[in-house]
């Protein structure tokens, strides 16, 4: 089984940027979670769908543009609507959540204009929407190690900060903390990751994988630190278990890897060693020293 994925670079390529992703959503999806963010995610998917769609459409008007990766206009896309989103908490700022919804709405509309005038889906798209293993390629894989060589310096310098701001925001403003640009360099990362993954996850799952494994880690995990391995752990458990069944049964990446994900979940709900206390373990009445 393992010998096909080393085999053939299409599999291979697909193997190790799905390595890459299930380390890179937990991670980023540990301090989404704990924030009570998990809603960017999906808002950020949808704003990166209208840039794959863009694209597309331009592929389809312009010669020149035909043999683009959409991977690099979805990433324009997805920052661009990170940074909107953080102008939104701004301007809104007893109503921060609102944000959310208007990048969501948004990103739906452009989608649909750009898909209509590219008159319809494609496969293309529609491996962008749920994912393929046959779709990744050299230049995805080389991307999305680049990111992930990016996001670990910027939570190594970013770390405390972050974890500061998960669990005590205005004490962290209090000592000095610049709250704005921290939480935007954290939404620029986001960002990235999001629209790295879809070729293997899709479009319409990967704020699954930032989310469920850190729920079921959170059935175990009995601090902060703890948090992050056992979400990565689920993470990786959950991609490479649906790239195996995706290839085996020939369907699509994305949703075997979310419906392992899934599964994880129920068993971590079933047999977690903090029952009672899990799910309330990173709450916002913990300090950092607690967690």
């Amino acid at each position: 089984m393992f010998s096909a994925f080393l085999t053939y670079d299409f599999l291979r390529y697909a193997f190790f940027t799905g390595m890459l992703i299930g380390v890179l959503a937990p991670l980023l999806g540990v301090f989404l979670v704990v924030r009570r963010m998990s809603l960017i995610a999906d808002a950020l998917s949808h704003i990166t769908l209208s840039g794959i769609a863009f694209s597309l459409l331009l592929g389809s008007y312009f010669p020149f543009m035909s043999g683009a990766n959409p991977l690099y206009l979805g990433m324009a896309f997805s920052v661009g609507g990170s940074l909107f989103i953080e102008k939104l908490r701004q301007v809104y700022v007893h109503y921060k959540e609102i944000a959310i919804p208007i990048i969501m709405s948004a990103g739906i509309g452009l989608g649909v204009i750009f898909i209509s005038l590219a008159n319809g889906f494609n496969n293309d798209l529609l491996n962008y929407l749920f994912g393929s293993v046959i779709a990744v390629n050299r230049s995805d894989f080389i991307t999305i190690t680049i990111i992930t060589v990016v996001v670990f310096v910027v939570l190594i310098f970013f770390y405390k900060e972050l974890f500061f701001l998960s669990f005590d925001e205005e004490q962290a403003i209090v000592s000095g903390i610049n709250r704005h640009l921290v939480h935007l360099v954290f939404m620029v990362m986001v960002a990235l990751v999001i629209a790295a993954s879809m070729r293997v996850v899709g479009i319409l799952l990967v704020s699954s994988l930032m989310t469920l494994p850190v729920a079921s880690a959170m059935r175990f995990a009995k601090g902060f630190k703890q948090l992050f391995v056992f979400a990565v752990a689920f993470g990786e458990m959950a991609v490479i278990g649906g790239l195996i069944a995706a290839y085996q049964l020939q369907i699509a990446p994305g949703g075997a890897i979310v419906m392992i994900a899934v599964i994880i979940l129920l068993l971590s709900l079933a047999f977690g060693r903090n029952r009672k206390k899990g799910l309330f373990l990173f709450g916002r009445g913990n300090t950092p020293s607690q967690a």
